[in-house]
This record gives C-alpha cells, structure tokens and sequence, in this order.
C-alpha cells in the first residue's frame, strides 16, 4: 500500500471518528432543553452565576459554568468544582461541560462563552452550544486587538453567540441596534433591559448580597429567571445566597498598627469606562481617605488593555501613587505618561512577591489610605485579594465599597 493510500485512510478515519464524536455530542445536548450562553465584556460570570443561582431557587435542576477569574462548574446543589485544564483554556473543554450536564440530569445549563476570537465565538455557538436563550451583558472597549479596533467591532464580534430561532436577553444599550439586527438574523426573540428595567432594581435588592452587584446584572438576570417562570422573588433570594465569582468588586479595610487601609478589590473591571465608574463609585464611598493609590496589575500578554488603560486613567481623578504590579508594566507607565501623569507619581513593583508589594503599599498610604486594584485579577493580583481578605477586619467574606 501507498504511502499517499495510508494518509489518506488515517485521513478518512479522523473524518469518522469527529464525526460520531460531534453525533454524540450533539445527543447530550438534545438531553438539556434548555441552554443559556452568556457573552459580554463585562460581568458575563457574575451573570451566569445569578440566572444558575435564581432558576435553581425556582426549582429547575441547574448546572452552570463560568469562565471568570477561575474556571468553575455549579453542580445543580449549588456545589462547584474547578474545571481541570491539563493544557491550559480551550474552547472544546465547553464539550465536557456540556457531558457532565447531560450526566447529571440537568434541565438547565448555564454557560459563560470563553471564546475571544469572533471565529470562535460563532463556532461555540453554532457547534458546542446550541443555546435555546442567549444573554449579552454589555459591549465595551476590551480585547480590541482580536475583537477591534472599534468598540463598536466588539459589538459585532459578541453577537456572534446570538441563537437561532430562541430569545437573546441584553442590557447593551449603546450598540443595541447592532444586537437588534443579530436577533433578527438568527430569527429569535429580542428582550432589552432598559433604564425603566434597572431603575426597579431597589437598594434593598442590592443590600442581599455580601458584594457588589451591579443593578445592569441584577436586573438582567432577573428579567432571564422570570421568562423562564421563576418569580422574581424567589429567584432574588436565590442570587442573594449563591456564591460569588472569586473576581466580584469586593472591599477589605485593614486596620495596621494604626494605619487605617481600604483595599478594593476591581480588577476584574479592565477596561477603561468599568473601571473608571468602579473608581469614582470607590473614591464617593471613602472620602474619609486621606491618600487614593491606584494598585495596576499589568500582563505582558495584555499590552493593549494596558495602553487603553494608560491612556485613560487620569481621566479618573488623580490618585496619590500608582503601583505597578505584575508584568509588562512600562506598557501602562508609558501610556499614562504621555497622557499626562507626573512619573514620580510611579512605583515599579513588577515581579515582586504579595509581602513586598503590601509593604510598599503601607508605606505609601499615610495614616488612611484607598487602594484601588485595576486592570487584571490572574497571577499576582489574586494573590492580593486574598492578602487583603485574610487579614481584613469586616466579620464577613466581601464587602462594599
């Protein structure tokens, strides 16, 4: 036999192989009636974990899967368990979760897209989800050198996850047009959250949970258990005692001999208009600091959310000293610089250990002090969080800025 006959008979046994694969793949799905794929740019774990938590409260066996600060799966008690990357993150791991739902009997997946690139994007839809109901959170300046250069490219590249001939749920209001055009595409329903719909979220509503939650979030989860037939009641009381994304906009005051320390916990806020509401919200609720320091995680593989953020950070209101962090840190130093800020206003702390950095934090702070983490929660700044939380002096996990 031919070395060509050979190649094209392993060729031929690959094509079958993905073919009964993607068959059976295609059974587990048919086993979920219904599939919900959150996509955004940002709070697409927050969301995800909200609808899982509120339809489990109204009784619907409910696995969900987030893609957040670490990979986890929900099992339909509420339990959750990382998600084993041997390899590091691929999209075909959604080809696990999707099994692992269908084993367990689940009525309901919910499941974050992890995918970037627009190609991969619709591929996740198209092939390993299949969703009945989509959800988009929101469009902002993020990963624009896949996705841009424009916000409104990102728009178009997130709507790649819209189902066919089911309901897209949104809170996007700026591109919503560009949403509006993906449903029809697909022939499925639109539901937009307006302002109406985030004005109903109450304080008492956001007062349940032991963090931040955004009213957009809330509301748009809210309105996705409703549809679904949980009431909004029993669904809030679910979100409220479900556990949050490792990521979520979190307070830790930290009383050190004397110096009285507010750490924030919003880096998982990396682009530049999230950020910069999360800093002006953080500096509204701390005016008793007597020093803002802006602690910037950077990644080296990250330099073009670096720059944007560079670019935009005076925008947010002076702070006091902004502490480099991670890697890749003359990305952002150089962007904020030719923007306008002051260079001895920056410490270089790349490659430091968490002590080293938390030391050069006291030392900088005064006798009061905010220290606001932005940019990227991986690596060194989850470290972070959990230095500040372990030491923290509120009685509860969390808190509010």
């Amino acid at each position: 036999m031919s070395g060509l006959a050979i190649l094209l008979g392993l060729c031929s046994l690959l094509v079958l192989l993905g073919a009964l694969e993607y068959a059976r793949h295609r059974r587990y799905l048919a086993q979920i009636p219904i599939r919900i794929h959150v996509n955004g740019t940002r709070g697409k774990s927050s969301v995800t974990r909200l609808i899982a938590a509120g339809l489990r409260a109204g009784g619907l066996r409910t696995c969900a899967k987030t893609t957040g600060t670490l990979a986890r799966m929900i099992m339909p008690d509420g339990r959750e368990y990382p998600i084993f990357r041997p390899a590091g993150a691929n999209v075909i791991e959604q080809l696990r979760i999707v099994r692992r739902a269908s084993e367990l009997e689940a009525k309901v997946l919910v499941i974050e897209c992890m995918a970037v690139q627009p190609t991969l994007q619709a591929l996740s839809e198209a092939k390993l989800i299949r969703a009945t109901h989509g959800v988009l959170t929101n469009a902002r300046e993020d990963h624009l050198d896949v996705m841009g250069p424009t916000e409104a490219d990102v728009a178009l590249a997130l709507v790649a996850t819209a189902p066919v001939r089911g309901t897209l749920f949104t809170a996007e209001r700026r591109h919503l047009e560009t949403v509006r055009q993906a449903a029809l595409d697909r022939a499925s329903d639109l539901v937009a959250i307006d302002d109406a719909a985030v004005s109903a979220i109450t304080a008492t509503d956001l007062e349940g949970f032991k963090y931040i939650e955004h009213a957009e979030n809330l509301a748009l989860a809210l309105t996705v258990c409703e549809r679904l037939g949980v009431p909004r009641d029993t669904a809030l009381r679910g979100m409220w005692s479900a556990s949050p994304d490792p990521g979520v906009l979190t307070a830790h005051p930290l009383d050190f001999f004397g110096r009285r320390l507010t750490f924030i916990n919003a880096f998982a806020a990396n682009d530049p208009e999230s950020t910069g509401r999360i800093w002006q919200l953080s500096v509204d609720r701390h005016p008793e600091a007597q020093r803002r320091i802006a602690v910037v995680n950077c990644r080296a593989d990250r330099g073009d959310r670096s720059r944007q953020l560079g670019e935009a950070c005076l925008g947010w209101g002076l702070a006091d000293h902004y502490v480099l962090i991670g890697s890749g840190t003359y990305i952002f130093a150089r962007s904020a610089i030719e923007a306008g800020l002051d260079p001895g206003l920056i410490t270089y702390g790349e490659e430091r250990r968490v002590e080293e950095i938390f030391e050069t934090l006291v030392d900088l702070s005064g006798p009061s002090a905010l220290l606001i983490g932005v940019a990227n929660i991986g690596g060194i700044g989850l470290e972070l969080v959990r230095y500040f939380k372990n030491r923290s002096t509120l009685p509860q996990p969390g808190g509010r800025p």
